[in-house]
């Protein structure tokens, strides 16, 4: 599980937004990154860490930790993931972004986490998997 503010740093990806990587061969992960970048189009943008040079960008994030959980990489380069990546993200919502800062009441973090990596280990299971996984075997179930 993630520490309650990530530790983990990156060369900063340069601009205003905040990147969030999601797994492109995951229907759910693609739909919800895609989701959350139009709804923050001016503050999100969403790149499939399974796209050809994306985490080259991002030393220290790897394909791995990836796999297991969503990441979100700050303008100043700061990494967050997991349940807690998703908050960085739901926090710009206006008027109500505050509320998402419910996260860190203790508790709270912890069973979302809990929730968030079980969602993530099944998700192919539970949602399948896009067009971009081919049957020849290049994706397969993780966890």
């Amino acid at each position: 599980m993630s520490a309650a503010v990530s530790a983990l740093t990156t060369t900063p990806p340069g601009g205003e937004r905040l990147v969030i990587l999601f797994d492109g061969h995951c229907k759910f992960c693609t739909r919800s990154a895609k989701r959350l970048a139009r709804w923050f189009k001016s503050s999100v943008v969403a790149r499939s860490f399974q796209d050809d040079g994306v985490l080259d960008a991002m030393p220290g994030v790897s394909y791995d930790a990836c796999m297991k959980r969503m990441h979100v990489v700050t303008p100043a380069g700061r990494v967050f993931a997991g349940a807690e990546a998703v908050t960085r993200v739901l926090a710009r919502t206006p008027v109500v972004g505050f509320l998402f800062f419910l996260y860190y009441v203790p508790g709270v973090r912890q069973l979302s986490e809990l929730a968030y990596d079980w969602v993530a280990k099944y998700r192919y299971r539970l949602f399948g998997k896009t067009e971009a996984c081919d049957p020849g075997g290049t994706c397969h179930l993780h966890g």
